[in-house]
């Protein structure tokens, strides 16, 4: 008596019925095949994205594989496996020091675009090699914040980016009158880099100085890859670097859901107007 005393008086302060305690009392203990086959897919699945997915990709992700699971779901198998999602380091703002050709800003944050190659935005970031940086450039296509263009080098100047723009226009189909956004860095201040731009016949936005959020979806994808693909110590040879990097922009790309895109990947988006 009381036991069932002290039960009564507990589920009363929690605001559940007795019943319901009684049934999850007995469940403890018992084999549930399904969810644990549920458990493994999900874990399988954050193994996959090193440990960057959180409990709504998963969720999103294992529904597209035609199972039965919701974003709470899928937190709470999270916390019976044991693992979380590696969440996003801090970005390090840097002056682009002198500047140079300075475009207007003309994008205005209007990220939201209605069709392919009428906004492309560029950006450069630095990853660890050895005791030294490789600098990494990359071109996304507004629409389905997909990456187009990229280069390599361990030299951070024009014939990066320019070398990512090129990349950017022969897989695209060498688009015209698409506007160009990128930050004030040296790079795209160049005359280099904006004779490219006028020898494609693309149009150029910059950045506001020390204004990160206006190159956002940039901003996100280097977030991205750092935060859920580099390892934190970098790595040892360049060519490793290259091609780790390159595994990520296909993965990025092909599979991983984007929030922007209702959770589809940024791929999976362009076809549904192609």
């Amino acid at each position: 008596m009381d036991e069932q005393y002290g039960v009564k008086r507990c589920c009363r302060a929690l605001g559940i019925n007795r019943s319901s305690f009684y049934a999850w009392r007995q469940r403890q203990g018992r084999a549930n095949p399904e969810r644990d086959k549920l458990k493994a897919a999900l874990v399988k699945h954050h193994r996959a994205s090193r440990e960057s997915a959180g409990a709504r990709t998963l969720s999103k992700e294992l529904k597209a594989k035609g199972h039965r699971i919701g974003r709470y779901m899928a937190r709470s198998l999270m916390r019976e496996a044991g693992i979380a999602s590696r969440q996003r380091r801090r970005h390090k703002y840097k002056s682009p020091g002198v500047e140079a050709l300075v475009a207007p800003h003309v994008l205005k944050r209007k990220f939201d675009v209605t069709a392919v190659n009428q906004v492309w935005c560029g950006d450069v970031t630095y990853i660890k090699v050895g005791k030294r940086w490789m600098y990494f450039a990359a071109v996304l296509d507004l629409y389905a914040r997909r990456i187009v263009g990229w280069s390599f080098s361990m030299i951070s100047d024009a014939n990066l980016t320019c070398e990512a723009l090129r990349m950017a226009v022969e897989l695209r189909g060498r688009p015209q009158d698409v506007l160009f956004h990128s930050d004030q860095g040296c790079q795209y201040t160049s005359h280099k880099f904006r004779n490219e731009l006028v020898k494609h016949g693309f149009r150029q936005s910059m950045s506001r100085k020390g204004e990160c959020w206006d190159n956002a979806p940039m901003e996100r994808f280097f977030g991205s890859l750092k935060s859920e693909w580099v390892p934190e110590t970098g790595y040892k040879l360049e060519h490793e670097a290259r091609a780790d990097v390159q595994r990520y922009v296909s993965r990025y790309n092909i599979s991983r859901p984007h929030s922007y895109n209702d959770y589809r990947s940024p791929v999976a988006k362009e076809r549904l107007v192609a």
